[in-house]
């Protein structure tokens, strides 16, 4: 039943409660009063934020990493991409993650996009970082991650988008961002 606090510009916590704690991620129950008055309990995936990486050749290639995914029972093309840890910003966090992954080190880091991939339900803010001027190195995966890493040129990344294989939104997002804002402007 809505209530009179329209002219609120964010909801009222009225009750907070932690259902769960885990090493990724938890789940927070929340009774609020919406900024339209609405009364209602929201459940929220708290998330630490993330960051996804961009990495650019002077060639224009693009780097991508091929993982399996468990949630979707497959191996997805994505950008390079991992939690933010304590402690870290998002060019700190970037930094170790490409080198996680690829191996690869980048003198430039700049944020282009910042976004938020579930905005109904999850807590997480994603970075979405290019990097540049890029050191081939040995990758340093966790023992969980089997990761191969390809590059690609903009009209294969169009082409896998519109073949639908890559189809992780993240990596959706900042390459055609990419390509169409940042290489344009």
């Amino acid at each position: 039943m809505p209530l009179k606090e329209a002219s609120r510009t964010t909801a009222k916590i009225l009750r907070s409660k932690i259902i769960y704690t885990g090493p990724i991620f938890g789940i927070r129950r929340d009774e609020v009063i919406e900024p339209g008055g609405f009364r209602t309990t929201r459940e929220v995936i708290t998330h630490p934020g993330s960051v996804v990486v961009l990495p650019a050749f002077p060639d224009g290639r693009i780097l991508l990493v091929r993982q399996y995914r468990h949630a979707t029972r497959q191996f997805l093309w994505e950008l390079v991409a991992g939690r933010i840890d304590k402690g870290e910003n998002p060019r700190k966090a970037a930094a170790r993650e490409l080198i996680e992954e690829t191996g690869y080190r980048a003198k430039r880091f700049h944020v282009f996009l910042d976004i938020f991939p579930t905005p109904g339900f999850l807590e997480e803010r994603m970075y979405i970082l290019l990097a540049e001027d890029l050191t081939a190195g040995n990758a340093e995966p966790e023992e969980d991650e089997k990761i191969t890493s390809k590059a690609f040129t903009h009209g294969e990344l169009e082409m896998m988008i519109r073949r639908n294989k890559i189809r992780d939104a993240k990596s959706v997002a900042g390459i055609l961002y990419y390509l169409r804002f940042l290489l344009r402007s």
